[in-house]
């Protein structure tokens, strides 16, 4: 998106420049929530006349209702419906409407839709994205989403929301320097294909499971190759991803495919970036061939925002502005977000460029989502969910569901001799020390709202702990450091918890990373208090991306380390359950952890993501980068131990190709994943053991490394499965792979063909092959 909002600072109260903003924000850009009603159609009750009008008929077809409404439109009526801030039409009772809603990770005011007001002054904020899929716990993911969208229809039923909600995130966290990895859940497809999938149908799922019907419309963003944003001299609004085919279709477009197939997504949106030489919102080949065509998309195509007018005046890849609207049009695009379409449409039309049916089409998809919501239904508080109010956010329950989705996501990444969790009876005083040890806003990233209420790492501490404290930075550019009195506590306390990382004053959107490093004078911070201390030393890393920290991997005054991404409101009581083992740590990192020296000669514009031996090119993610890591995707800790056996899983699997197949009588390598042998499965079953003395979560990773052709990846996860194992516990997990889908590889030309010969499949230390044969 192109919205930057202004952060509130750490404060649990918006400073005064927040506040005028705020204030020139509302009278400049009218909301959905002005008022303790919601906004709808066809209030019969008001005016009995809309009764009679086709479209705010329900016992009518949704498409039928549809085709009464634009037909009852005028051209300039229909085009106040491509534009995110739709105009309404008084004389058929239909209000005026702004799509643009967030809820990246809990109900967010950015985009105007959505806003807090006295009746509900804020809603549950859930960890940022990243630390979430560092749980690896897809029913948590639905849980959160379907907490998201409780709250979402509570806030709509007072006027304080919308119904179309522009998360989430799903692209690849590709380059570690990109301010935005923060929103998405990582580095894997697979991680981020089974996030997008349940979070969109927590968001959309209704109680009767209606895919007809949406409790709110929930899109996937930003389509496709999207990850850089503003780096050095290049920009998002210029960017031409050079992107091969078989990058595409294997690592940046299974996200975008699971949402639309397989989570019925109500909407898509596409990026600001070109690839391969085309914008993505004017190429129909992306559009209307991809997501439409081959997904079939049920719903609208958004552009991100000021996107159709980037295209010209950015890009320059059209003439005139009409041009920008008709080929974004004829390409598939529906809504604009922001008012570039609306403002050019009429004259793309006088000039023949695109027809009032093409108008017609787009408004139409616009519409069909609305009828999923209920828009043109009536009173919303007397269809389902009507019953929903402010009772309805921040609840005890959901707050508490923050909490755990924290506990759920730190990543303990060391934890030398066992020095957490700490005892109470042993450690009395914690010299808590850092530029991120009392942030409020910090903990919940960005495309935040406002949160029910904050709980900082210190106030978390506060609560188990005697502790002293000192900042130690002002901040975390840490330009200064009084390091003397930082080291001075550490002295006196039994332990020392150092809580280091970044904000959005390093990583946010429009604003990459230069480097991997703590910023500023923090590592010597963390350095020079470390050897000062006389008791355990717990490194809290609190950041969206990661971070190069070998100097406290390899340091042994440094005795844990452990990352928190940007934890949410409750980061600070997650964070003190962990370091004193209330929570048993389970998360595991959802990307890998680079040393420095991998980005200094790598530009964030180079697409490629398989390795080049010639350029010294290294490749990227674990799945093809083989070098140096500080620590490695599916990383983590627990406080137990975890062992795994094999129980069944065949050594070999014939695909019974035909006779007359081509590879009965010539050597290949791999057949095309299609054919009768679609659909065979093979079955892994193992046996996971809580072989320590308390109770855990644990992350069964099924990696697999195939066999080397068509350039195919060093290792790549497969599935997974969270379980809760109490000590001693044993339990057994089962994995149906499907030939096809499962064990195939896609090929250099974007096509998936099942390799033949030896597969490597990986369960933590465990390995075992798998051969597949014709």
């Amino acid at each position: 998106m192109s919205y930057h909002r202004q952060t509130r600072g750490n404060r649990a109260l918006p400073s005064v420049s927040t506040l005028l903003l705020s204030i020139l924000f509302f009278i400049s850009k009218p909301s959905n929530a002005q008022s303790s009603s919601p906004v709808f159609a066809c209030d019969v009750i008001t005016n009995p006349s809309l009764a009679g009008y086709g479209f705010c008929n329900t016992g009518l077809k949704a498409e039928a209702r549809v085709t009464d409404l634009v037909g009852r439109l005028t051209l300039v009526e229909k085009i106040g419906f491509l534009v995110s801030k739709s105009t309404g039409v008084s004389r058929l009772g239909i209000p005026d409407y702004n799509w643009w809603s967030e809820a990246l990770h809990g109900v967010s005011d950015v985009g105007g839709g959505s806003s807090f007001t006295g009746l509900v002054p804020g809603a549950t904020s859930f960890p940022q994205v990243i630390l979430t899929a560092a749980s690896f716990n897809v029913s948590l993911f639905q849980a959160i989403g379907k907490v998201v969208s409780t709250e979402a229809r509570a806030m709509y039923n007072v006027g304080a929301a919308g119904l179309t909600f522009w998360s989430p995130n799903v692209n690849i966290f590709r380059d570690p320097r990109w301010g935005r990895g923060q929103e998405t859940p990582g580095e894997d497809p697979t991680l981020v294909s089974k996030y997008a999938v349940a979070y969109v149908k927590g968001l959309q799922g209704t109680d009767g499971g209606d895919p007809n019907r949406l409790k709110v419309a929930a899109c996937c963003k930003h389509y496709t190759a999207y990850d850089v944003d503003n780096w050095k001299d290049v920009s998002r609004y210029t960017f031409n991803s050079v992107v091969n085919q078989q990058d595409m279709d294997d690592t940046f477009q299974p996200p975008f495919r699971s949402c639309v197939v397989d989570g019925n997504v109500a909407s898509v949106m596409c990026s600001y970036n070109q690839v391969n030489g085309k914008p993505t919102c004017a190429d129909p080949d992306l559009l209307s061939g991809v997501i439409r065509g081959q997904w079939k998309l049920n719903g609208y195509i958004v552009s991100d925002c000021d996107s159709v007018e980037v295209i010209y005046a950015n890009q320059h890849y059209t003439k005139t502005p009409e041009e920008a609207v008709a080929k974004s049009m004829l390409a598939g695009l529906d809504l604009n977000c922001d008012h570039f379409t609306g403002q050019h449409a009429m004259d793309a039309v006088d000039a023949g460029l695109v027809n009032e049916s093409d108008v017609d089409t787009a408004i139409s998809n616009n519409f069909a989502t609305l009828m999923r919501l209920g828009f043109f239904d009536g009173d919303p508080k007397k269809q389902p969910y009507g019953n929903l109010g402010p009772q309805d956010v921040c609840t005890a329950e959901n707050q508490e569901l923050a909490r755990e989705a924290a506990r759920q996501g730190i990543v303990l990444l060391k934890n030398s001799d066992g020095s957490l969790p700490f005892l109470p009876y042993a450690i009395k005083t914690v010299a808590v020390i850092g530029p991120n040890a009392n942030v409020t806003d910090t903990m919940i990233g960005n495309y935040h709202g406002v949160p029910c209420k904050y709980t900082t790492p210190l106030q978390g501490l506060v609560e188990t702990v005697s502790v002293t404290y000192q900042k130690g930075c002002p901040d975390v550019a840490c330009t200064e450091a009084d390091i003397d009195s930082a080291a001075s506590l550490a002295v006196l306390a039994d332990a020392v918890v150092l809580v280091m990382g970044t904000d959005l004053s390093i990583e946010r959107e429009d604003h990459d990373r230069l480097d991997l490093l703590l910023p500023g004078k923090q590592q010597q911070l963390v350095t020079e208090v470390a050897n000062a201390a006389n008791g355990p030393v717990v490194l809290v890393i609190m950041s969206g991306g990661g971070l190069d920290v070998t100097f406290a991997k390899n340091n042994p005054k440094i005795t844990s380390i452990m990352w928190v991404g940007f934890p949410g409101q409750a980061g600070g009581l997650a964070i003190a359950d962990v370091i004193f083992g209330r929570y048993n740590p389970s998360g595991r990192l959802p990307m890998t952890w680079y040393p420095q020296s991998y980005v200094e000669n790598l530009p964030m514009s180079n697409m490629n993501m398989r390795p080049d031996n010639s350029t010294g090119y290294p490749g990227r993610s674990y799945r093809f980068y083989t070098g140096e890591t500080v620590y490695s995707f599916g990383d983590g800790i627990s406080y137990t131990q975890f062992h795994h056996w094999l129980i069944r899983a065949p050594g070999f699997v014939s695909l019974g190709l035909d006779p007359s197949h081509p590879c009965r009588s010539s050597k290949c390598l791999s057949v095309d994943a299609t054919g009768t042998y679609c659909g065979k499965t093979v079955e892994v079953q193992l046996e996971v053991i809580n072989a320590g003395t308390r109770e855990g979560s644990h992350t069964v990773f099924l990696f697999m490394t195939p066999p080397a052709v068509h350039r195919s990846p060093v290792k790549h996860l497969v599935t997974f499965e969270k379980l809760l194992l109490g000590r001693t516990e044993i339990a057994v997990v089962r994995f149906d792979l499907d030939v096809c889908k499962d064990l195939s590889v896609v090929d250099e030309t974007g096509k998936r063909q099942i390799a033949l010969g030896e597969y490597v499949l990986h369960v933590g230390s465990l390995k075992y092959s798998l051969y597949i044969t014709i």
